[in-house]
């Protein structure tokens, strides 16, 4: 290590050994000092370079002696040089200078370009060396980055064969105060150009330690710290420095007072820091998009220093989420945070996280659940029935659980939280008559669940009527569903004491099948003509099982006509109906309806007699029966003046139906005479058509052929129109009228054509 000052003194130390310790005094001030970088090396002559208005070389020459050579003299003070390799760059009050120890010559010189006012003593120029070849400058608000370059061969100019281009160079807005390498950024100690005045006095800014990244013409900032430097306000640019060991990315700010050592902050320093400022959320994020970068921090940590602050500030809720995010499948970590929330009373905030094995939860120790659960239980009813409802079976110890509900009903039994946890505890028991009874006291809405889900039909064999009481559409529909489990028996005769339950069941047995309770239709008829009289009509037409004289005798007790009038067309007292109709209903539409459906004459002529004198009954004849009884028979019955009102219309009605009557009658009669003509022209031409024999054709009876060339066999033929043929000793007698083959299909007769042999 070198030093020099004003004074002249030169002072070489060696950090571990004093082998290479040498001091100098000179007769004039010494700005600057570089050693060569193989100083430490035997054999190397120990050379360093000094600067004031000189740049000069020192080594040691033959016999130990000090030897000196002036590389550069004539452009005033020397304020800077850094040694690299061959390379030695210094500056000075005209700009920067570059000499080549391998070739003896100086291979470039870079002209000060700042601005003329900024004295060159209080912001200086500022060297470093990136690596061999790339020399870093910062002078007041401008950098360079200079890379050193061989020339071309071939050139035949008298030049040094190698030279320095500037391949970045940009303004900035501050001033550099030192310029070093990281990687492929800068390092700059910069020195804020506004300065503040206080009290009357200008005060400086504290110094910024900037990572920036450069481009060509300009840069981008990185990163911008400020820097705490003891007695900042009133220090100048000149009073800073920055130096560092690229190897080890560590840098060293200089101030009067103080050194301060910098380097990169990595992802555990933010880390850190954050921690440090209880910036928990933002750590936890970072951690987790770059945990492959951590070194001393980790997510889980990270996360039970933020459990651990939550639960002290006692924001329980916030704490209970996290515990999802961090603990994983740790079942200690699980554990151990539950006994956390214990301690500060609050399990009910983290029962809802609590991992219940289902999946890839881990699965806690019991007693866990059960203090989760006995927590519950003191204070929240609701609360204790989600969890034993939500929890997977074998979490718990069941048993414990119904003593301790027992013995809190022992103090509140009317409370019906604690009976149905009780219920679903011995459900989870498979102890389901106690549950179902229960479930059956409360009229809880899950007690049909319960008996489909656990097949207990055995168990409602005597609560059917409880069931019916409770929910009577589930209570019917899961007895229609299960008949083989419930007969249908056993529920008529448990509802036969309340008639309207019976009611309700057998009618939806009877539209699920018309015919699967037919023993109790006849129990039927009473029941619709107590309960839902709207559907005693419909289950009279669609039922044939019911005895139709006590139905009859049941609907006579309620004066229920039109089903009278049904029942008794149905026994074939139709006249007896029609008198209903006409004298107890009085609707003569009804009348000519009931007539027509059975299209009797007497029942015509019985309608038409009752019909005389009642002018509103013979309106409605006259405008109806044209079709199915002769109007004149009802018209010459009719007293002459009697009023009928519309009867001009009626009449018309009658008269546009009757020649509707025969243009129909025509009509048919033309088609008829149509295609009865069209279908003898068929037969004709069928019958005038020509029919092949030939050799293959056989005889239907005996299956040999018909056509025979030995004449003794010969035979006669008999062909039929439907080209059936047989030899006529083949046929019975008196057969040849039509062919037995088409006789036995129930086909048309046909004719025949005899052919002789």
């Amino acid at each position: 290590m070198a030093s020099c000052s004003d004074d002249g003194r030169v002072v070489i130390i060696g950090l571990y050994g004093s082998d290479n310790n040498q001091e100098f005094q000179f007769d004039r001030p010494i700005k600057a000092v570089s050693l060569d970088p193989g100083f430490y090396r035997p054999n190397m002559g120990r050379q360093y370079v000094t600067g004031d208005e000189k740049l000069t070389l020192h080594e040691k020459g033959f016999l130990s002696r000090h030897k000196t050579t002036i590389l550069h003299d004539g452009e005033g003070p020397i304020r800077n040089i850094k040694w690299r390799s061959y390379f030695i760059a210094w500056t000075n009050d005209r700009g920067i200078k570059v000499y080549d120890m391998s070739t003896k010559q100086r291979i470039t010189y870079i002209q000060k370009d700042i601005d003329k006012s900024l004295r060159s003593e209080i912001y200086r120029c500022h060297l470093s060396w990136k690596d061999d070849r790339t020399l870093l400058i910062g002078w007041a608000d401008k950098v360079k980055i200079c890379v050193i370059r061989e020339r071309d061969r071939n050139d035949v100019r008298d030049l040094p064969s190698r030279y320095v281009e500037i391949v970045a160079m940009f303004d900035t807005d501050f001033y550099i105060c030192g310029i070093a390498p990281m990687a492929d950024k800068l390092v700059l100690l910069t020195y804020e150009k506004e300065e503040v005045t206080e009290g009357g006095k200008v005060v400086a800014n504290r110094p910024h330690l900037q990572v920036i990244d450069p481009k060509v013409d300009s840069y981008e900032e990185i990163s911008d710290d400020a820097l705490s430097i003891r007695g900042f306000q009133e220090y100048r640019c000149s009073d800073y420095h920055l130096e560092s060991i690229i190897e080890e990315n560590l840098f060293y700010i200089i101030s009067p007072k103080d050194v301060v050592v910098a380097k990169p902050r990595d992802l555990d320093d933010h880390l850190d820091w954050l921690l440090q400022h209880e910036m928990y959320e933002e750590a936890m994020e970072d951690a987790s998009k770059n945990s492959r970068e951590l070194k001393r921090n980790s997510y889980q940590e990270i996360g039970r220093l933020y459990l651990m602050h939550l639960l002290e500030e006692r924001e329980f809720e916030e704490a209970a989420k996290l515990c999802v995010k961090i603990l994983g499948k740790s079942k200690e970590a699980w554990e151990d945070a539950i006994y956390k929330f214990a301690q500060s009373r609050q399990l009910r905030v983290i029962a809802p996280y609590i991992p219940t094995g289902r999946g890839q939860d881990v699965k806690l120790s019991e007693p866990i659940y059960e203090m989760v659960l006995n927590d519950f239980l003191q204070s929240d009813y609701e609360g204790f029935k989600r969890r034993i409802k939500e929890w997977p079976l074998g979490l718990y110890n069941n048993q414990v659980l119904v003593n301790a509900v027992l013995d809190r009903l022992d103090s509140d039994e009317t409370n019906i939280t604690l009976l149905e946890c009780l219920g679903e505890l011995y459900t989870n028991a498979r102890q389901f008559d106690k549950s179902l009874a229960i479930f059956l006291r409360l009229q809880h809405p899950e007690v049909f669940q319960l008996i489909h889900k656990h097949n207990l039909f055995d168990s409602i064999a005597d609560k059917i009527v409880m069931l019916m009481k409770f929910n009577r559409e589930k209570a019917v529909e899961m007895f229609l569903d299960n008949m083989d489990k419930v007969p249908i028996k056993e529920v008529v005769h448990q509802l036969e004491k309340t008639p309207e339950l019976l009611h309700v069941y057998l009618d939806r047995l009877f539209q699920k099948d018309h015919h699967i309770g037919q023993e109790f239709h006849a129990l039927q008829v009473k029941l619709y003509a107590e309960y839902d009289r709207s559907k005693l009509l419909s289950f009279l037409r669609s039922s044939n099982y019911y005895p139709l004289q006590k139905a009859l005798e049941e609907c006579q007790q309620r004066q229920l006509y039109p089903e009278m009038v049904f029942l008794l067309g149905r026994m074939g007292n139709t006249k007896q109906a029609l008198m209903l109709i006409t004298r107890e209903l009085g609707d003569v539409s009804q009348a000519i309806e009931f007539c027509k459906e059975h299209n009797d004459q007497d029942l015509w002529d019985d309608l038409i007699d009752f019909s005389i004198g009642k002018p509103l009954f013979i309106k409605g004849l006259l405008n109806n029966i044209g079709t199915h009884v002769d109007p004149i028979i009802l018209i010459k019955k009719i007293r002459e003046g009697m009023e009928i009102p519309g009867l001009r219309d009626s009449l018309v009605k009658i008269l546009h139906d009757y020649n509707l009557q025969m243009s129909l009658r025509e009509g048919c009669q033309k088609i008829l005479v149509k295609d009865c003509y069209g279908l003898l022209e068929r037969l004709v031409k069928t019958q005038r058509r020509g029919i092949c024999v030939d050799s293959e054709l056989k005889c239907q009876t005996c299956h040999n052929t018909i056509l025979v060339r030995d004449m003794r066999f010969a035979s006669d033929v008999v062909i039929f129109y439907c080209r059936h043929a047989f030899h006529e000793d083949c046929l019975p007698a008196n057969a040849t009228e039509n062919c037995s083959i088409c006789n036995a299909q129930r086909r048309g007769p046909g004719s025949t054509i005899t052919f002789r042999k």
